[in-house]
């Protein structure tokens, strides 16, 4: 003997390997190599199996294809689950994977501890079947099958739904179905639907007429073939019963291809072409070797042969060297630890009323392929569970969130338990079951639903909407009624009521106020360049001009009635050039305020993208706030002196001045732009420009109208007053 081949059994083959590698024999052995090789007992090992990493990729990427994010295990050994749980648990919560479950199969119990393995029994199935899980892993062996499947058919519990019994087994390459005797009547139902895995295998031609010439009638030496001849058709030889009418007799001449496949299978499976290629393996591994002796010594006497046999150690390293091509045409090789370099087909089960069972091959698993083309796979015929009508089980912890709703954790609870929490105002989620919602680009807004993006409108205070044709109607008017009023001061320039408190200051603040008026044009449609630099800083001159005119009309005013009084030094400051000095001043100040700011950082236009989520407001910017503040700054400034001289001059004789008109039309002024600054402050998109314009319009009226109308009336309806007599009377 040179070399042994191992079972399907992990277990059994490394307590084989303890033993025999005492005495160096190669093996070759199916099932997953162990997770370490940290003894000796794997040294002269070769695993027709490939690493297990593979295979624990293939499920995690299965579990991903079919967004399973709820599942179960049930392992076969304790130290199998703590393995697991050890080395692979981590990968598979990484890519977001919980398990509700994982446990192990109760062990087998004869005699008086049968009940006690009832009990666990019953146990574990109550964890399945109580779980909300679908898609449950079966991490087990071949005869393991046979522990699941007692289980399910006689264990049963009214008070778990019948939705919560439909579960989709995943079963990794080491299962295969085995079926004893004694479960020939029960149902294979919950195999319906479920997905294995399984060694890549090819149909070897011929094996099909091999499995037929199988007979114990030619084979009478192999015990083995009429045990199984007898399980498999429920019969007895006749030489092994003393009854002859007793039991069914067997004649050796049954047909294989009649017994159901849950019986016994005539497919080439993972399993047996595992075995044919080990066989090849030892076959390939000792001509490789004998190739190697017969070069060292050309001439070997059957003394010398005898020795090599009697040394079967040195065939190991020809094991690990061996790479040919079998008679399926697909190559056998070996990987740096001795395992089977080969990937896995994927197969879903059907099964039918008569006890059988079909395989379809659905995808496969190619160790050697990039991450993301590991597993190939087309479900689209798939089978599932009948209850559920053919469409793609869900196996999540709860319903996934929907559209324009994101993942909320929930403390306590695995990372695959969790609430939905609606999207917050401006933000989005156009997939279900999104950790986070996201904002939309730049220039587009968020539907009502939230779940997808939308094109923000473009707007901006135009000439064509009614807001703007009001405010514009509403400019031009009040330009038009100061021009009349200009010209109706300027035809009666000569009267009293025109030369009294300079007329010529009355000429300038008329012309700012028209100026002022006409100013808001440049607030009204599409933002340039040139109406962004002139808008703001046309607004400040202009109105400087005006208050400053106001401020010198007044302060002649006070100047001339503190000149009356005797020995006063005060005369020398009344006139013109006491009048156009302030107003001179006052306009270079805001005028060299206002290039200094187009000089360091002038307005441009801009687009607001984030004040109102639908639109995105084309505007102007700016530029320097600090600049915009201080021309604000020196207006409110002046606005207060004025306001306090004309409220002091508010008690001098109305025949001489207009200080009373004037603190009125201050109060107003200063009334409307106070109100501005809340107003300004709390509106958004194309309404903070209208409201700037409505205060310029607002603030401008008043003082037109509190100056300038009760003149009016005088100078046009009562002619009779404006005499200089009639003006020294009073």
């Amino acid at each position: 003997m040179v070399a042994i081949i191992g079972g399907p059994h992990t277990r059994t083959c490394l307590n084989m390997a303890t033993t025999l590698c005492n005495y160096k024999f190669p093996q070759i052995t199916f099932g997953s190599p162990p997770m370490t090789y940290n003894d000796n007992s794997a040294l002269f090992v070769t695993w027709m199996f490939p690493d297990d990493i593979h295979q624990l990729k293939g499920i995690l990427y299965l579990l991903l294809h079919f967004g399973w994010t709820w599942v179960g295990m049930i392992c076969l050994y304790e130290e199998d689950m703590e393995r697991f749980v050890q080395k692979s648990l981590p990968m598979f919560s990484e890519r977001g994977i919980c398990f509700d479950f994982i446990e192990c199969l109760p062990k087998m119990m004869y005699g008086s501890e049968a009940a006690e393995m009832m009990e666990e029994a019953d146990k574990l199935y109550r964890v399945i079947m109580g779980s909300t899980v679908t898609a449950v892993i079966f991490n087990a062996e071949t005869t393991s099958i046979v522990t699941l499947r007692m289980m399910l058919s006689v264990l049963d519990s009214d008070d778990i739904p019948k939705e919560r019994k439909a579960k989709v087994w995943i079963m990794p390459p080491q299962m295969e179905f085995t079926s004893i005797l004694m479960q020939r009547p029960l149902s294979i139902d919950f195999l319906h639907g479920a997905i294995s895995f399984a060694l890549h295998s090819k149909e070897l031609k011929g094996f099909q007429q091999f499995t037929q010439k199988k007979n114990p009638n030619f084979e009478k030496d192999d015990g083995f073939i009429r045990d199984f001849w007898k399980d498999a058709f429920e019969c007895s030889f006749s030489s092994d019963i003393t009854d002859e009418g007793a039991e069914r007799i067997c004649t050796g001449e049954e047909k294989l291809e009649t017994l159901p496949n849950s019986v016994f299978e005539t497919t080439m499976g993972g399993h047996s072409y595992t075995i044919y290629n080990a066989v090849y393996t030892v076959a390939h591994a000792l001509r490789a070797m004998c190739s190697s002796k017969l070069k060292e010594v050309q001439i070997m006497d059957g003394r010398r042969w005898k020795y090599f046999f009697q040394s079967p150690w040195q065939l190991h390293h020809f094991l690990q060297q061996v790479s040919f091509n079998n008679s399926a045409g697909e190559q056998v090789s070996f990987g740096p630890n001795g395992e089977l370099e080969t990937g896995f087909d994927v197969f879903n089960w059907v099964t039918f009323p008569n006890k059988s069972f079909l395989k379809v091959q659905i995808g496969k698993i190619d160790p050697m392929a990039p991450p993301k083309k590991l597993l190939t796979i087309s479900a689209n015929d798939a089978v599932w569970p009948l209850i559920f009508n053919q469409t793609l089980p869900l196996s999540i912890c709860n319903e996934k969130c929907p559209f324009g709703y994101s993942k909320v954790k929930i403390e306590e609870k695995l990372s695959c338990c969790y609430d939905c929490r609606q999207c917050p105002e401006g933000k989005i989620a156009d997939q279900m079951d999104l950790d986070n919602c996201f904002p939309c680009p730049e220039d587009q807004h968020p539907n009502k639903g939230r779940d997808n993006c939308l094109p923000k409108t473009v707007t901006y205070l135009s000439f064509q909407e009614p807001l703007g044709i009001s405010l514009a109607t509403i400019s031009i008017s009040f330009s038009v009624i100061s021009a009349m009023v200009l010209g109706i001061f300027i035809k009666h320039q000569d009267t009293p009521i025109v030369k009294a408190n300079n007329r010529n200051l009355t000429y300038i603040l008329l012309i700012a106020l028209l100026l002022s008026f006409l100013c808001t044009l440049l607030f009204i449609g599409h933002p340039d360049q040139v109406k962004c630099l002139l808008r703001q800083s046309t607004f400040g001159i202009t109105f400087s001009i005006a208050l400053s005119c106001i401020l010198g009309k007044t302060t002649i005013v006070v100047l001339a009635f503190m000149a009356t009084k005797p020995g006063s030094k005060m005369r020398k400051w009344v006139g013109r050039r006491m009048a156009n000095t302030i107003v001179l001043s006052v306009f270079m100040a805001q005028f060299t305020i206002c290039v200094v700011w187009l000089a360091i950082s002038p307005p441009f236009p801009d687009s607001d993208m984030h004040s109102i989520v639908e639109e995105i407001v084309l505007e102007c910017n700016e530029g320097s706030t600090t600049m915009f503040y201080t021309v604000l700054g020196f207006m409110g400034l002046l606005t207060a002196v004025t306001f306090t001289v004309a409220f002091l001059a508010r008690n001098l004789p109305d025949s001489f001045n207009e200080a009373k008109f004037i603190t009125f039309s201050m109060l107003v002024f200063c009334s409307v732009w106070v109100s501005f600054v809340p107003t300004y402050l709390s509106t958004k998109g194309k309404y903070v420009v209208a409201v700037e314009i409505f205060s310029i319009l607002a603030s401008a009226a008043g003082l037109l109208g509190c100056i300038f109308s009760p003149k009016c009336y005088i100078i046009i309806l009562r002619p009779d007053l404006n005499k200089k007599e009639q003006l020294i009377k009073k």
